[in-house]
């Protein structure tokens, strides 16, 4: 007999879906008008953000100070804004976009190919710290608890993360601690800090418990590292995004250079946060990424990014050639110096690169190339042997380690070994001269370049720790 009411088991199996996406994996329940109160700012805020941030002028926003401030107006618990990197994530950033537009409000959002994060920090935060001066405690108690979330892969995280560190150069502290939502390849930082090494297949469900851990969460530290180029002039240098042309910048005088310097040179900074790369790692890097720029339709995926990798490996000799077998394949030390200050020192020290080294690392994070640890696992016993500290995001000093080969590397990615230890340090001085070599290929958080060298005069890298530490939300 037909019956024209619903199905009770369907009912009942809708009711427990329905009850289960409100349940976080700790067993605690997330309701979304809850979390969205805790989040959301007081509309004045919102649309004075938004307008000041249009016009690029903090005194845009004014009028709804003047004009529509609610009397008793209060902060939210947990104000929270979110950067998010549209391309990132294939067709999930856009749809990413929308659903956290319907749970946060549109002006909390900002999609960073319209919204960049200098402008969101000079004229958003501007406007909120113009109201905070004019006596308004909703923006200032909403300025000092605000935090961020990057959503996008290392190099938008880190692109926030160097703007974000501007507030406090220029006294303009708290900076916001800042939450990761994974939407790149290898999100090395994001694994880092607990937030995981890919986008959640049920997202959409997860999200939700990602936006309370971003305001409940305790926070730690990044430390941040700052890169600095200097070279005879003359050449062209294709930079990556990460590094601009500066100006001239005057070499650490307690390091004596050899040999004379050129009349003119060109400084290029920026700034990393977890690696920089020197040698036949960062030259396949290189060839693979204009590869991939100039044939998109091989690049589909990741598994089909990392056969052709592999390829271009084997093309460029690392695993098959032998070292000696070309001048232009030798090892690095024919074409580098290094020099180092280990930790709460402040002497240079030469180190010995050895012959069979074709590529050195800088690491910061111990998650390294989608969440290897090269450096690996160190005893204390050999910690204390070689002057070694536990390696750490925060400690001040980066991890120097060498590849010697392709089938090495491979090898220390699948942890049966370690890489070759080199040192620790907490500044480096790379000295290039060209000899046989007519250039060199470096990266830095995974974007390459062609370096030139010259056979007259050396190139100089030297590497920094940056005083300020970013702030970070713990993932776990």
């Amino acid at each position: 007999m037909d019956s024209s009411g619903p199905d009770p088991k369907v009912a009942v199996r809708s009711s427990v879906i329905e009850s289960l996406k409100g349940w976080s994996l700790s067993g605690v329940r997330i309701r979304k008008e809850d979390l969205r109160h805790k989040i959301t700012m007081p509309e004045y805020l919102r649309l004075a953000m938004k307008h000041a941030i249009a016009a690029k002028d903090i005194d845009a926003g004014k009028p709804h100070f003047d004009f529509t401030t609610p009397p008793n107006a209060a902060a939210p618990e947990s104000p929270l804004v979110v950067f998010i990197n549209s391309k990132s994530g294939g067709r999930v950033g856009p749809e990413l976009k929308v659903f956290l537009q319907d749970l946060m409000t549109e002006e909390q959002i900002f999609d960073l190919l319209k919204v960049k994060p200098q402008d969101f920090i000079q004229y958003g935060l501007g406007c909120l710290e113009k109201f905070a001066s004019l006596g308004d405690s909703c923006a200032k108690e909403t300025r000092e608890r605000l935090r961020t979330v990057v959503a996008g892969g290392d190099g938008t995280v880190g692109w926030v993360l160097g703007c974000l560190g501007e507030l406090h150069k220029a006294g303009r502290d708290p900076v916001p601690p800042t939450a990761i939502v994974p939407l790149g390849t290898g999100n090395d930082l994001s694994r880092s800090f607990g937030w995981g090494g890919s986008f959640p297949y049920n997202w959409k469900t997860a999200m939700k418990k990602t936006l309370d851990k971003a305001i409940k969460n305790p926070t730690s530290r990044l430390d941040s590292w700052n890169l600095v180029i200097s070279m005879p002039a003359g050449a062209d240098l294709d930079t990556p995004y990460s590094l601009k042309k500066s100006e001239e910048v005057v070499l650490d005088q307690d390091l004596k250079v050899e040999g004379a310097l050129p009349d003119k040179v060109s400084c290029y900074q920026g700034v990393f946060y977890n690696y920089f790369s020197i040698g036949m790692d960062a030259q396949v890097a290189y060839g693979f990424h204009h590869l991939r720029n100039q044939k998109p339709y091989l690049a589909q995926g990741p598994i089909s990014n990392k056969i052709i990798y592999s390829s271009y490996s084997c093309k460029q000799g690392w695993f098959f050639t032998p070292c000696i077998a070309d001048p232009g394949l030798r090892g690095l030390n024919n074409i580098l110096k290094l020099h180092i200050k280990r930790l709460n020192s402040t002497t240079w020290e030469p180190i010995t690169i050895p012959s069979s080294v074709r590529s050195l690392v800088a690491l910061n994070l111990h998650s390294y190339a989608s969440g290897r640890n090269p450096w690996g696992k160190l005893k204390p016993e050999y910690l204390q042997k070689r002057g070694f500290v536990e390696a750490k995001a925060d400690d001040g000093v980066l991890e120097i380690f060498g590849f010697k080969h392709g089938w090495h590397a491979s090898f220390v990615m699948v942890e049966l070994i370690s890489a070759k230890h080199i040192a620790q340090a907490s500044e480096i001085r790379f000295e290039l001269r060209g000899g046989a070599w007519k250039e060199g290929f470096m990266q830095m958080d995974g974007e390459p370049w062609k370096q030139p060298m010259n056979n007259e005069f050396s190139t100089f890298v030297d590497i920094k720790r940056v005083p300020f530490q970013s702030v970070m939300v713990n993932g776990e």
